[in-house]
């Protein structure tokens, strides 16, 4: 688990690090129901929202002696009174806890241990039928209520990675309940929204199940001076496109080739130089001790000025940096008196963090330039300019071709393959046939077939049932292609794409005109499911602005929206909706929540039939 500081959680105009210490002070509650020393046994896909709450030092003054990761077979050694599963409500992880408990009986220590599965976000039937079973019902069992994460200071994250798989595939809504959830958390601490706005039918059921819990606590009046104005709910399917670009801001460059996992991204170790620090003899520099993990939020104020930048823009920033730093460990030559050599040296410490930080972020710009500057790269994003221009997308693509010739990872196909038929709006059968033929035979048909229904189910891939320009009237009505874009003066969100704008990023930005949606009647009937619009009544006493809607009047700080995006949201969604809050003349901060942040790799991934082959990085 990462140790993670929270300082920079509390810097936006919503302090999210309420959250965080709600979460905190929830956790060890439920730690402190077993008294004495414990062992915490981690599902692996857990280990990462936890180390966004409580860092292992915190654990430790609660009794936390030892940690180790849930696995088949014998616990590890240790003399701890309590041994607790940290572990998601899976049947398949129950027998994984009932051969960890079962092995420990026949061990005289085991006698002085209880044991307590912490079930996360919430206990089953299921699995509780499933201990039953394997005879091991003794077990402690409590529940953790693990809602919104705070990201960073404008994003708050579900980490539910199944999500959109499960309201899409599935017809499973369970996580549209656990959204509901923490929406009505978020009203407690920061009181009642006024506005809410629904787009897509998980938004619509999310939004009735709101109104169906503030009907159920009528009694229960929230006296808390509201501090989000805006609610803006919206489903991911109603903009599948956006995701299977690639992003190609800093940040999202980053989690298009490493991967960011919350909040930490993991990079060859051989590009790093080694500390000097500790270790006989140097034995510490001889080898590298695994990936190289930084940590990317706004705590790092470099990484805070360049994540959103378009990546031709990051170059500039450095060389800048590189000479301010410099400049500043040039300051004692010119002090003159003690009082000015003193303050240079109180200055040390922060330089040397700005000094090391600007060494991490020239490295992985380094790393990140040699993948974009290659002719593969490059081929790649002019094809997919080309089909969010709509250019040619109703004939068979010459690079996919390609693709298929050099049998190019999976998911690269995929992805160009779902965003050529949703700019085509669906391909004709003998197209489509022939990109199916060319799938099964290059890479198999075990699992693709599979796979390839699946995308069909989700909407991503389908035969054209009648010819349509429903892609051609959005482009042109939301203006998602802009030709002018400037790439590192930003004058539009199409920026974060070289030219291709976010459309759920626009109708973010349309709702924050004076008319709001009016006149976008026509463009929402295009997108799938209802446009909802809900107003919450505020007590007197709360009612102080003279309006609650969504307007463009500059009287005052300008009005707090949050984006929930259900069913996940990429960091160049989020760069847009940043780079809307600062501008000048701008009468609206958003905050962005979302069930999971997602790429086209993780998207396509989670959809994909377990088993199935996958590249994590789509341009190797």
């Amino acid at each position: 688990m990462a140790a993670t500081g929270g300082s920079h959680l509390s810097n936006g105009r919503v302090n999210v690090g309420l959250l965080r210490e709600c979460a905190r002070r929830e956790l060890l509650q439920c730690l402190n129901k077993q008294p004495g020393s414990k062992a915490l046994v981690w599902d692996d896909k857990l280990t990462g929202p936890f180390g966004l709450i409580a860092e292992y030092k915190l654990l430790k003054e609660h009794e936390v002696e030892v940690m180790f990761p849930l696995r088949p077979g014998r616990l590890p050694p240790s003399q701890v009174h309590n041994v607790i599963f940290i572990t998601r409500p899976k049947p398949s992880l129950m027998d994984i806890i009932a051969d960890n408990v079962l092995s420990e009986e026949g061990k005289t220590e085991s006698k002085k241990k209880e044991f307590t599965i912490l079930f996360v976000p919430r206990k089953t039937l299921l699995c509780q039928r499933k201990l039953e079973e394997r005879k091991v019902s003794f077990i402690n069992i409590d529940e953790y209520p693990l809602e919104l994460i705070p990201l960073d200071s404008d994003v708050l994250s579900l980490e539910m990675e199944s999500s959109f798989k499960e309201c899409y595939l599935e017809n499973d809504f369970t996580s549209l309940f656990y959204v509901a959830n923490s929406l009505m958390t978020l009203q407690t601490l920061y009181g009642t929204i006024p506005k809410i706005y629904a787009k897509g039918d998980m938004s619509k059921l999310v939004l009735d199940m709101m109104m169906r819990k503030k009907r159920e606590a009528a009694d229960a009046e929230n006296q808390v001076s509201p501090q989000i104005d805006t609610l803006l709910l919206i489903d991911r399917n109603i903009d599948l496109l956006t995701p299977l670009f690639t992003q190609l801001t800093y940040e999202g460059l980053i989690d298009e080739l490493y991967g960011i996992h919350h909040t930490t991204a993991k990079f060859p170790p051989e590009r790093f130089p080694q500390t000097e620090e500790k270790g006989p003899g140097g034995l510490q520099q001889q080898q590298p001790t695994g990936p190289k993990k930084v940590v990317l939020n706004s705590s790092d104020e470099l990484f805070y000025d360049i994540r959103d930048l378009n990546f031709s823009a990051v170059g500039i920033h450095l060389s800048r940096k590189a000479k301010q730093i410099s400049a500043a460990f040039e300051e004692h030559k010119s002090a003159k008196t003690v009082g000015e050599m003193k303050q240079y040296v109180q200055r040390i410490p922060f330089m040397q963090r700005a000094k090391a930080s600007l060494a991490t972020h020239t490295t992985i710009a380094e790393m990140v330039k040699e993948q974009t500057d290659s002719e593969e790269f490059r081929e790649r994003i002019q094809v997919e300019q080309e089909l969010a221009q709509g250019l040619d997308t109703d004939k068979i693509n010459p690079y996919i071709e390609k693709c298929f010739g050099l049998k190019k990872p999976l998911i690269t196909v995929l992805r160009l393959l779902c965003a050529q038929c949703l700019t085509n709006n669906g391909f004709k059968p003998k197209m489509l046939e022939f990109y199916y033929r060319e799938i099964l035979q290059t890479y198999g048909f075990e699992h693709t077939y599979r796979t390839l229904s699946t995308l069909e189910t989700a909407g991503l891939l389908r035969a054209q049932t009648q010819p349509s320009r429903s892609y051609n009237q959005l482009r042109k009505s939301m203006k998602l292609v802009v030709e002018d874009v400037q790439e590192q003066n930003p004058n539009d969100i199409a920026y974060v794409f070289s030219g291709y704008a976010p459309l759920t990023v626009r109708l973010a930005q349309f709702l924050a005109r004076p008319q709001g949606w009016r006149g976008l009647e026509e463009v929402l009937r295009l997108l799938p499911g209802p446009a909802v619009e809900e107003v919450q009544r505020l007590p007197p006493g709360l009612q102080k602005r003279p309006s609650t809607g969504v307007d463009s009047s500059m009287d005052g700080p300008p009005k707090v929206t949050l984006v929930f995006f259900i069913g996940g949201c990429t960091h160049a969604e989020i760069s847009a909706l940043r780079f809307l809050t600062q501008q000048e003349n701008s009468s609206t901060e958003y905050l962005v929540a979302t069930t999971k942040i997602i790429n086209g790799t993780s998207l396509i991934e989670s959809i994909m039939e377990e088993g199935a082959p996958v590249e994590a990085n789509p341009f190797s």
